[in-house]
């Protein structure tokens, strides 16, 4: 036979060929199939499906394969000692349409279908009563089936992205839905049966067309976040009503005028891009309990005066606006900690200050704040206050506000305190001192403390007498030597804010977990090992958490089940899981990832 016959009878490609006979791949691993019997999990997202394998939808219904061996008594083999299909997660593939066979699988909990081409949704769906997460967003639905209604233990339904142009009145049927989520959109208007999710506590309803807001709104009396950023609303209802709001986004709307009544305990308001005056953002001149306030790009010539009375302010964002003077008493404001001024025309500040951050911006409105005139002609006191700031009695009285700060004094003078006797102090700042303990003499206005700050200190331990403020909701003890905290801090049943920053603790402090009204606790920059997800969970305000620059080595899984955190700051700890690249897509993905890892008899 010659060379060239016997180089035509070869096929060079015949190992990349299908072998006739061959069975095809399936579409899910049989391993991962045996798994999800056993763990009642499945997890295929990102995997290119364009349907839902058939072997999913028979899951619980086929025998597994395992059944036709002979019969074996091992813990991995026991084939007939399986879980219901529980958790069922399609995410990020290629699926276009889901079977009427969904409803194969009756016991689900979660169903994660986001990020697929999806345009409708089968009847089939409804079936599925004891569903509790439903995420359909990143897909191409215009219209939300009715059937989807009927789903009365849902309380998860997530649908953003998507091309609704309109939500059913059946929206309402949905009695436990406790979060919400049609942003980006193309809504025009939210069906008024909307006031009848009394159980919800987030709804976000950004990125739409929205030119009102339904009546009703105020009955949602557990709402603690809305977010109607991106909208086209000019006004806004009477939301006094809604108490346990927290956060509120209105960003990139046409509001002109706040209504007088704004949710009473509002931490924080974003109302950034609007056309606010001054006379129309005068209504946030009453809110005592507000953190974060942003205002940029707006129409501002000037700052409410009551606006400098908001104590609790961290962050004051006014960029952008065509205010020309600025009064000295926000440098007053006991916790700012971020004051953005760029883009304004001010006249009387010096251009070189807004480059130097914050503090020294603070420092210099303080120093511009007139003295009261008797005090001035008054006779020099001698007390020569390490802060080289005159002491001024009637600034006591005015502000409320006991400050010795910057001193670098390892205690505290006895005049100040007598200057301020009988007054009605609610804030003490005595920061950037030597202070090895808290000054015992603070008593005298446990009564009326509100804010405490002994930040940047050398505090070793925690005072007892500092137990006893209970009026306090703010207590600043950073940049200390602190490791433990008195377990008599329960009694401060107010206390909303703690900062333990830069500190020597080794744990999570015991006594901060039966307080429930804590809503930040900033505890990064220590050597945390360890933390109590069960004792997290008991903080049912906790919507600020940092532990960031800890020793923490893992992450328990069940920290995913504090829903009521908004920030959650992990980074610096030596943990392999959650990786740094999901940490940095924000809280909720990493909140979402922790609850993905809890084991199946631990979920509710």
């Amino acid at each position: 036979m010659s060379r060239s016959t016997r180089t035509a009878k070869v096929d060079s490609l015949a190992g990349f060929r299908p072998q006739r006979g061959r069975e095809e791949e399936p579409a899910v691993p049989a391993g991962l199939l045996r798994e999800a019997r056993r763990s009642g999990q499945l997890n295929l997202t990102g995997r290119g499906l364009k349907l839902v394998p058939p072997d999913v939808y028979q899951l619980d219904v086929d025998a597994p394969p395992e059944s036709r061996q002979d019969v074996s008594f091992g813990a991995s083999d026991r084939w007939w000692e399986r879980s219901e299909l529980t958790k069922l997660l399609l995410s990020s593939n290629q699926i276009a349409q889901l079977d009427d066979d969904i409803r194969l699988l009756p016991a689900l909990l979660t169903l994660d279908l986001h990020d697929n081409q999806l345009a409708s949704l089968p009847e089939a769906l409804g079936e599925l009563q004891q569903l509790r997460q439903l995420r359909l967003s990143q897909n191409h639905l215009s219209l939300v089936p009715v059937q989807l209604f009927s789903l009365e233990s849902l309380q998860t339904l997530t649908l953003q992205k998507n091309r609704l142009e309109s939500l059913p009145e059946e929206l309402a049927k949905l009695t436990q839905l406790t979060h919400l989520d049609v942003s980006y959109n193309l809504l025009g208007a939210l069906p008024s049966s909307l006031g009848g999710l009394e159980s919800l506590l987030d709804l976000n309803v950004s990125n739409n067309r929205l030119s009102r807001l339904p009546p009703g709104l105020d009955r949602l009396l557990l709402l603690r976040s809305l977010d109607m950023s991106e909208n086209l609303l000019e006004e806004l209802p009477d939301l006094s009503a809604l108490t346990q709001l927290g956060t509120l986004h209105l960003r990139r709307n046409k509001l002109r005028l706040l209504p007088r009544l704004l949710p009473p305990n509002l931490k924080e308001l974003y109302l950034g891009n609007n056309q606010l005056d001054s006379e129309g953002a005068e209504p946030l001149s009453g809110h005592a309990h507000l953190s974060v306030l942003e205002l940029r790009a707006n129409r501002l010539t000037s700052i409410p005066p009551g606006m400098v009375a908001l104590r609790t302010l961290t962050r004051l964002d006014l960029a952008d606006n065509d205010i020309s003077t600025l009064p000295p008493a926000i440098g007053l404001l006991p916790d700012l900690k971020v004051l953005l001024l760029e883009g304004n025309p001010l006249r009387r500040l010096r251009r070189d200050l807004l480059t130097k951050g914050t503090e020294e911006l603070l420092k210099y409105l303080r120093g511009r704040i007139e003295l009261d005139p008797q005090a001035e002609a008054a006779e020099p006191s001698g007390l020569g206050l390490p802060s080289d700031e005159p002491m001024n009695p009637e600034r006591i009285r005015t502000l409320k506000l006991l400050e010795f700060s910057d001193g670098k004094a390892s205690c505290v003078p006895d005049q100040l305190f007598n200057a301020a006797a009988g007054q009605k102090v609610t804030a003490v700042n005595f920061s950037k001192n030597q202070l090895t303990s808290v000054p015992e003499r603070l008593s005298e206005f446990s009564s009326s403390l509100v804010d405490v700050n002994l930040s940047f200190n050398r505090l070793t331990s925690c005072s007892e007498a500092l137990c006893s403020f209970l009026q306090l909701t703010h207590l600043d003890l950073r940049n200390n030597q602190l490791s433990v905290l008195p377990p008599d801090m329960k009694n401060l049943n107010k206390l909303s804010c703690i900062n333990l920053q830069f500190n020597r603790f080794r744990s999570f402090p015991e006594v901060l977990y039966l307080l429930d009204s804590l809503e930040t606790v900033g505890l990064g920059n220590n050597q945390v090992q360890v933390l109590d997800p069960a004792g997290l969970l008991k903080l049912v305000n906790l919507s600020s958490l940092d532990l960031s620059n800890n020793d923490l080595d893992r992450v328990p899984p069940e920290l995913g089940l504090c829903t009521t955190l908004r920030c959650l700051l992990l980074d610096g700890n030596p943990f392999r899981t959650p990786r740094p690249a999901l940490l940095a897509k924000g809280t909720d993905s990493v909140l979402e990832f922790l609850r993905s890892r809890i084991p199946d008899n631990k979920t509710c």
